[in-house]
């Protein structure tokens, strides 16, 4: 069963940010491979009222201008927003299609982004009150943050009798557009030029290798257990920084060691913020590709002190966090890296986080008799060849996810990288304030790095592809100006 009506366009439309040109150029470069594209999967058990389900979708594509937009490049890139567009909710009888086809599937069917709708459900039964469900959106306008408020809107609509009500939220991705375009650029780029150090640091993760005879997107995944990932908790508490500059400390580490430096070393790789700590009122409700990768740089130096490097991680981030809203394309230009200097970041350390689902409305399910599980994201593949997503199951355990392009670094080498991280993690838990880089890298000595191809076509080749794509030039996008 499709729900389906045809799209109206309001006549309204935004300019896109450069990050939305970026993907949309990548996606449209990428078809049929799932590049960009983001699935959450969890368990309805319970009573399931398929026609009450698709109205509440539907409620919330009503309210929410975000579900309504497509993108156009007639005459220039633009996000147009549409007055009316139909939530697609397709339901799969039980044993009509296995499960691990219906994910892979949906997720390489990819978006049309000329049509309204980022987002779609897919329900498949199981058994009686028992059924999957598949959300697979498209981060060229969403994130995982808004489709965690998008779910809270569709239980509350579903727990009203699929129907939510009031009309249209704001703020919406109309006043985050004019949230940015309000903004001073100076500020910005005199911290970003001079956060940013000059030479070419180490960014890959692996040493160059064969190609590798594999294609599409792979995922390897380990975990520590929650005795483990506790331990590394209260580790990285006690030295006050959070988890997440471990992680980081980590993969700067392995950064270092696959670039076979003999002392100091500059690395540099990207880091995930939500966007949402701009100054923009209820901006934590809003829907919207707010989420960011932002470029963190970094010395690693074998001889300091592991606290050291934990502490120069977290104050790099917290400096950060005041133009979490700049896109990496806007700091290259600024730092002269565009579009033939060195890369600042070719890997992506994602922490993932959420907001957790509000307790009343678990009470008010389960007072239906309907229990949700938690839901359990893929990661997307996105155009750097590795990136590592890192986030707490319900168990406790911490689970690190690495999403991969096969041909550039083949499953085993991914699997022999997700081990090494796992290996210095368990490591830090143990290490005191005498403990140095190279006491920690010593973990994994005798182990060779795992190896990655080079990227096919080479980066002239890429670039030229870019600049010749149907969609326009960059010139055509919405940019922070670099005069002042």
């Amino acid at each position: 069963m499709v729900r389906r009506t045809p799209a109206r366009p309001a006549g309204s439309w935004l300019p896109l940010t450069w990050q939305q040109h970026d993907v949309v150029l990548d996606s449209l470069d990428h078809r049929g491979t799932g590049r960009h594209v983001e699935q959450l999967s969890w368990r309805w058990r319970g009573p399931l009222d398929a026609e009450r389900f698709a109205a509440a979708w539907q409620s919330v594509t009503d309210r929410e201008t975000v579900l309504r937009a497509s993108f156009g490049w007639d005459p220039e890139p633009r996000v147009v927003l549409h007055e009316r567009a139909a939530a697609e909710v397709v339901h799969h009888r039980a044993g009509s299609v296995r499960w691990e086809e219906l994910i892979e599937r949906d997720r390489l069917r990819g978006f049309d982004l000329r049509r309204p709708g980022p987002l779609r459900i897919t329900l498949l039964d199981e058994a009686p009150a028992d059924t999957r469900v598949l959300l697979t959106f498209h981060h060229a306008l969403l994130d995982a943050w808004s489709v965690s408020v998008l779910l809270d809107e569709f239980f509350r609509a579903y727990l009203a009798g699929g129907e939510l009500p009031g009309g249209e939220r704001r703020p919406d991705i109309r006043d985050l557009a004019r949230w940015l375009d309000r903004q001073d650029p100076s500020p910005a780029r005199d911290f970003w030029t001079g956060a940013v150090p000059a030479g070419a640091p180490a960014v890959l993760p692996a040493t160059p290798g064969p190609a590798t005879a594999e294609s599409g997107c792979g995922r390897v995944e380990a975990r520590l257990s929650a005795a483990e990932a506790d331990r590394l908790h209260r580790w990285a508490a006690r030295r006050a920084v959070p988890e997440s500059s471990a992680l980081q400390a980590v993969w700067a580490l392995l950064l270092y060691r696959a670039s076979r430096a003999r002392g100091p070393a500059q690395v540099g790789f990207g880091v995930t913020v939500s966007g949402r700590g701009i100054a923009l009122e209820s901006v934590e409700r809003l829907p919207g590709p707010l989420r960011n990768c932002l470029p963190m740089s970094v010395q690693v130096d074998p001889a300091h002190r592991l606290g050291r490097l934990l502490a120069e991680l977290r104050d790099r981030a917290l400096d950060m966090a005041a133009y979490e809203w700049v896109p990496v394309g806007q700091i290259h230009e600024w730092t002269g890296r565009a579009p033939g200097g060195g890369r600042l970041l070719e890997s992506l350390v994602a922490v993932e986080g959420v907001p957790h689902r509000p307790e009343e409305l678990r009470a008010e399910l389960a007072a239906d008799g309907v229990e949700v599980t938690e839901p359990r994201a893929s990661g997307a593949h996105t155009a750097f060849p590795v990136a590592l997503l890192a986030h707490r199951d319900p168990d406790g355990s911490l689970a690190l996810t690495a999403v991969h392009d096969r041909a550039r670094i083949s499953a085993a080498d991914a699997g022999r990288l997700v081990g090494h991280c796992l290996r210095l993690l368990r490591g830090l838990s143990g290490a005191d304030e005498t403990t140095t880089v190279a006491d920690l890298l010593a973990r994994l000595a005798g182990d060779p790095p795992p190896r990655i191809a080079e990227r096919r076509g080479g980066a002239a080749e890429h670039a030229a592809r870019s600049r010749l794509h149907s969609i326009g030039e960059r010139a055509d996008v919405e940019r922070i100006t670099s005069g002042s």
